[in-house]
């Protein structure tokens, strides 16, 4: 049986994917901020449960220790654990800018920084590191959640680099608006005198849970393909890009160049 750790297991995607691997036979290592939350996994032997805050190294290699002890090797490490914030820049607040930093983007880096090792010494191992759409395009009120997702980007393409001669594979993976209880999690920031600014979250946010609402089989989508690659790792660093929205973003950034697109997304958000 092959062994995959995944974080922000929880709830949402990583349960999800946590509990498709469990069904095709995989070790599941689920970790979570409160090991209360390990009830959902109750009835599944294959799923083991351990409390692993990202943001905390403390955590990470306690976490790590006592994994290791109850499995000789791990294949696969799924960085999933994140956190969204909605905010203009003039309107945003340090301790949720420095929440969204130290969860998406510094817990990624920590959690590789902690197994490395492992994959080292066994000559084996995959990084998968959840991203976002928000990773290749830049949209509206996004500045701080589209900059850690695009920090994941490219602290993965280098370390990708760093670990070709231990056969550990690294990939990125990127997707739109999946139907869990991501999006109402979203931190926003309150509603202002601004009027332009409360007219324009209000367009965002109605845009996104439309988008939300509508991808209803992007959810399997995604966690079928995690499934694969995990399945058939890529030697080379590769960025996997699942869904219509996700996949029509990306090429209209990448034909329309910035100006183009940027006057394509004003349009959008800023019509009437």
């Amino acid at each position: 049986m092959k062994t995959i750790l995944i974080t922000g297991a929880a709830g949402g995607l990583g349960a999800a994917t946590a509990n498709y691997f469990a069904q095709k036979g995989w070790n599941v290592i689920a970790t979570m901020i409160s090991i209360d939350e390990a009830i959902v996994y109750k009835d599944i032997p294959n799923v083991k449960c351990y409390k692993l805050n990202v943001t905390s190294s403390e955590s990470i290699e306690k976490a790590k220790t006592a994994i290791l002890n109850d499995y000789k090797s791990i294949d696969v490490i799924i960085n999933n654990a994140g956190v969204g914030y909605r905010s203009f820049v003039e309107l945003s607040e340090d301790t949720k800018i420095d929440s969204i930093v130290d969860v998406n983007w510094l817990g990624v880096v920590k959690v590789c920084r902690a197994f490395i090792p492992h994959f080292r010494e066994q000559n084996k191992g995959q990084f998968i590191n959840i991203s976002s759409i928000a990773g290749l395009v830049n949209l509206p009120l996004g500045s701080f959640y589209h900059s850690t997702k695009q920090a994941i980007e490219s602290f993965s393409e280098c370390m990708a680099y760093e670990l070709m001669d231990f056969n550990i594979s690294v990939c990125t993976v990127q997707f739109g608006n999946a139907p869990t209880n991501f999006q109402k999690n979203v931190t926003k920031c309150e509603p202002t005198s601004i009027a332009s600014y409360n007219a324009m979250m209000k367009k965002i946010t109605d845009i996104l849970n439309k988008k939300t609402c509508k991808n209803q089989d992007l959810t399997a989508s995604i966690v079928k393909k995690l499934y694969t690659i995990s399945e058939n790792p890529n030697k080379s660093f590769r960025k996997y890009t699942i869904g219509f929205d996700a996949n029509l973003m990306k090429y209209l950034r990448r034909f329309l160049g910035y100006r183009a697109f940027n006057f394509v997304i004003r349009k959008k958000v800023l019509k009437k």
